[in-house]
């Protein structure tokens, strides 16, 4: 229904890159910098990094920070699908991401998602700090 042509990975996840970046590839260890902007297929905003995305979806909350948000890949910090994704992008890159359940939050879904929800995600790996 959304023209995708993409291909999907060996675990499903969907990678659609929308901006390649000029800087190194992530790899497992990295601190990284990402902003996001994650939704159901519905297009339904669920979370997001970005403070004029969430007002104008009816998510924002005055009381958290917005900006890009630090993790270590491999830390499984994230969703695997999120694992996943970043270990294909460069600092720079934006992409779009599908995600199935079984990547992101399967059959326990979390607060607004419902169980076994495919996600998507908006997201730009802004910047990216080497393992030491």
């Amino acid at each position: 229904d959304n023209n995708i042509a993409a291909k999907p990975t060996e675990s499903g996840l969907y990678y659609i890159e929308l901006k390649k970046g000029s800087g190194p590839k992530a790899k497992e260890g990295d601190n990284v910098l990402v902003n996001y902007t994650g939704s159901l297929l519905s297009g339904t905003v669920f979370d997001t990094s970005d403070k004029e995305a969430a007002k104008s979806a009816g998510v924002y909350n005055d009381q958290r920070p917005y900006e890009p948000i630090p993790l270590t890949l491999g830390a499984h910090s994230v969703i695997q699908g999120w694992e996943e994704a970043l270990l294909l992008m460069n600092a720079g890159t934006k992409a779009r991401i599908i995600i199935p359940s079984k990547l992101g939050y399967d059959k326990m879904g979390n607060g607004p998602i419902p169980p076994y929800s495919p996600l998507v995600f908006e997201m730009e790996l802004v910047k990216i700090e080497p393992k030491k």
